[in-house]
Formats: C-alpha cells, sequence, structure tokens
C-alpha cells in the first residue's frame, strides 16, 4: 500500500514569504517526492534520488520547481540549466 503524505512547499530559499497554497509535495512511503504546483504534477524526484521536470511552465510555476530543485540539491539552478539537467 502507498501511503500519501501531502505538504505544503514552504520557501526556504526563494524571496517569497509563501507559496500561498499553489505548491504541495506529495511524499510517498517508497521514496518518491512529487512537486505539484497549483493542480499539476510537474516535477518529481524518484526513490532513487533521479529528479524529473516534466515541462516548461509559468514564471510562478518555475519558481515552485527551482525551489523544489534547490531543497533537494543544494543548488541554485537557471530555467535553462533545469532544462538540461532534468527534462
Amino acid at each position: 500500500m502507498n501511503n500519501i503524505i501531502f505538504t505544503e512547499l514552504t520557501p526556504q530559499f526563494d524571496s517569497r514569504i509563501s507559496f500561498y497554497g499553489k505548491a504541495h509535495l506529495l511524499l510517498h512511503d517508497n521514496g518518491k517526492i512529487q512537486l505539484q504546483s497549483y493542480a499539476t504534477i510537474v516535477a518529481e524526484k524518484t526513490p532513487d534520488g533521479e529528479i524529473k521536470v516534466f515541462g516548461r511552465y509559468s514564471a510562478t510555476t518555475s519558481r515552485h520547481v527551482k525551489e523544489f530543485i534547490k531543497q533537494i540539491t543544494g543548488k541554485s539552478l537557471t530555467s535553462k540549466e533545469i532544462e538540461r539537467r532534468y527534462f
């Protein structure tokens, strides 16, 4: 059985105080972490540590993706760098 914890993504590195309920993490008990921006799953970290980003997104969703990647990897990346590494 796959239990999922649904929690808000809170900015640690972004200058925003909050993402105002627009970005969430889905924490699976198998180790997978998915990023949901608005109602869409836009990125994930697989149980083996691979990061995947599923497309190009609006400026706000891109902020969410950048924050997600920075929290997981510790690296600040531009949208172009994210595209090269994780698409």
